[in-house]
């Protein structure tokens, strides 16, 4: 018999003799085939064991999902050991799907020591008020092309918009004066009406981006400032959310994580790194100066 069909019979309670109608318990008038207190004793076995179930299926580790074996490119995945260690594995699947030994799955490392690599890799965003002012004048000469055409976008729709302006209150006068006539005026002014929402559209879109970059842009800065100390207070789950939005292709061998930064975290770790290994103040400058400007001519060829 199916384990879904013993599971059925063993959880109705009509075969206690009894059965329930509208939230009510009612006592049928067939032969009852189990003692109330035998049929009550099995659900409260079944509740245990689901619950139990349930409750191994909703732990949520940090880093399931996130980190890949570099021998082998499977998945790092997490596992509680003796009911409070969680360990993280390779799944060996390629291995196993080749029939090979999972030798990848049999090394294992302690979820703790993975997060003191993490945390020390964040920490490598961390810069202090001169370097933030920096980076924001950087970002901001980096990205004046891009505001520059914004501009200029906004003036021409603004232009086109007035013309259209303008033509709607001669053709008004020339309607008044009788020199076109009704149907038409409508025809050509709900024209060039639509064409002047069109240009508004565009004018908001152009607006809305450089507004979008400079926000955009002062929380990349914040979030990448306080990333490690955000990282040791959150869940797991946001943990692997922060790490996903900052870090990319991250591995793990023999116990060791590697990754690399996202853009534009990778250019504030290092100009973070090259400022802290450097003691006089024209130094600092031409090192992050060199990575800056270095990489915005690089953006523009």
């Amino acid at each position: 018999m199916p384990v879904s069909t013993v599971h059925t019979i063993l959880r109705n309670r009509i075969y206690t003799g009894w059965f329930e109608w509208n939230g009510k318990l009612i006592e049928g008038k067939h032969e009852a085939l189990v003692p109330v207190e035998l049929w009550e004793r099995v659900q409260g076995v079944l509740d245990g064991r689901f619950a139990s179930k349930a409750k191994r299926c909703r732990h949520d580790f940090a880093f399931s999902g996130l980190i890949a074996c570099h021998a082998c490119g499977c998945a790092v995945v997490g596992e509680i050991k003796k009911q409070r260690y969680i360990y993280y594995h390779c799944t060996g699947y390629a291995d196993k799907c080749q029939g090979n030994p999972a030798s990848c799955r049999r090394k294992h490392v302690r979820e703790e020591a993975l997060e003191a690599q993490f945390t020390e890799l964040l920490g490598q965003l961390c810069f202090d008020e001169e370097v933030l002012e920096w980076v924001r004048d950087a970002l901001h000469a980096s990205h004046a092309d891009e505001r520059r055409e914004h501009e200029e976008a906004i003036k021409r729709h603004q232009a086109e918009h007035k013309r259209l302006q303008d033509r709607l209150n001669a053709m008004y006068v020339d309607k008044l004066d009788g020199l076109v006539d009704t149907a038409f005026y409508d025809r050509i002014s709900n024209h060039w009406r639509e064409e002047q929402n069109r240009c508004q559209r565009e004018i908001d879109r152009h607006q809305n981006a450089d507004k979008s970059y400079k926000d955009e842009g002062i929380a990349l800065l914040d979030l990448a400032r306080n990333a490690q100390r955000l990282f040791a207070k959150q869940e797991p789950r946001e943990k692997r959310r922060l790490l996903n939005f900052v870090l990319s292709n991250c591995t793990w061998e023999d116990g060791e994580v590697v990754a690399t930064f996202r853009q534009p975290f990778d250019m504030l770790a290092e100009t973070a790194t090259a400022v802290a290994r450097t003691k006089a103040g024209e130094n600092a400058k031409s090192a992050k100066s060199e990575i800056w400007l270095g990489n915005l001519d690089s953006n523009q060829d």
